[in-house]
Parts: structure tokens; C-alpha cells; sequence
């Protein structure tokens, strides 16, 4: 995927300024999709160029008070519609942790790495308390006919169960290395 499609997606809920939708990712969408501002901004000028979005007109002239705002267009529409109905393929983890894990494996320095994995999990940890608190702000009641607000929860959802199967897999891991025989000095 690219984050064209987050774009138009963000900006078919809601039209907005580059600035907004830097928020919103900041605040939503860039838990599962980050992307910098500059990153934004780019790419807002390259939906532009291809007719997928369109600057709303605005009064008087561009200012930080008064930024550009778009929405998609109707072949941005279309174009997101299509992307909806493609299939593609799970995408692979890619962690530095499982990584630093499996070198501490290979190379017998199974204590080195116990740090790294501490606080791999308070990280880990923190995201989760930040989306029950999430959880807790914007969806104590879900109402399973509103399509919109159900689904969002669905990904808020897989978050949580992302970030809880974390937190368990480093606790897990962290207690295998405690039943591990006492490393010998000098390995």
C-alpha cells in the first residue's frame, strides 16, 4: 500500500489542510500507517497533480491562519473504491527485536539481549495503554449499524490484540531466558 491511500481515505471521511491531516495521522491512521509531514505534504501535491484531490477555494490569500484544504475528487473516489477491492498478500513482520533475539541465540549471548527485550515491552506496554485509553474515550459505546464507527473499532481492535500478543511474547521470552543456564565468563 502506499500512502496515497491513506490520504484519500483520511481525506474522504473528512476534507482538510495538509496540517490536519497530520494531525489526524498523528492522532489515528499513523498508528498503523506512519508518515512524516514533509511525507504528507508531498504527496497531497502529487494526488493534486493527478487530479485525485482538488484545493477547496478559500478566502483571501494562503497563510498559516488560512492553509490550503482539499477533498478528494470523483476519479479519487473511484481510484480508492478499486483499491478497496484488491486482495494483496499479509504483510511480514519485520522486527529489530525478533532479530536481536535470534543474534543472541547464534552467538550465546542470550543475557545481552535481556534489555532490549525489557524495553521492547514497555513500549509495547505503553502503546497498548494508549489504545484501551483510546478505547475507552471514543468507543465505550459502539452502535453496530453505524458502519463507520464499528469498523474503526475493528482497528483500534487489531492494535490492542497486536500490541497484548507483544507483551505476552516478550514475557514469555524473557521467562525461557530466566530458566537458561547462567552464561560462562568471557562467552
Amino acid at each position: 500500500m502506499s500512502l496515497k491511500f491513506a490520504i484519500l481515505t483520511s481525506l474522504t471521511e473528512r476534507a482538510g489542510s495538509g496540517i490536519e491531516l497530520a494531525r489526524r495521522f498523528d492522532k489515528s491512521i499513523g498508528y498503523f500507517w506512519p508518515a512524516t509531514h514533509q511525507q504528507i505534504y508531498r504527496e497531497l501535491d502529487r494526488l493534486g497533480e493527478a487530479g485525485l484531490i482538488r484545493e477547496l477555494p478559500r478566502e483571501g490569500a494562503p497563510s498559516r491562519g488560512n492553509p490550503r484544504r482539499f477533498e478528494v475528487t470523483e476519479d479519487g473516489g473511484r481510484l480508492l473504491v478499486e483499491w478497496i477491492r484488491e486482495v494483496d498478500e499479509p504483510e511480514p513482520i519485520r522486527s529489530t527485536t525478533a532479530v536481536r533475539v535470534r543474534a543472541a541465540a547464534a552467538t550465546g549471548n542470550t543475557h545481552e539481549v535481556r534489555h532490549a527485550l525489557e524495553h521492547h515491552r514497555r513500549q509495547r506496554l505503553a502503546n497498548l495503554e494508549r489504545y484501551r485509553d483510546i478505547e475507552e474515550r471514543d468507543f465505550a459505546t459502539v452502535d453496530p449499524a453505524d458502519a463507520r464507527n464499528a469498523l474503526q473499532h475493528q482497528i483500534l481492535t487489531l492494535g490492542i490484540q497486536v500490541e497484548q500478543a507483544w507483551v505476552t511474547w516478550c514475557d514469555e521470552t524473557l521467562e525461557v531466558m530466566d530458566r537458561l543456564p547462567a552464561a560462562s565468563p568471557g562467552a
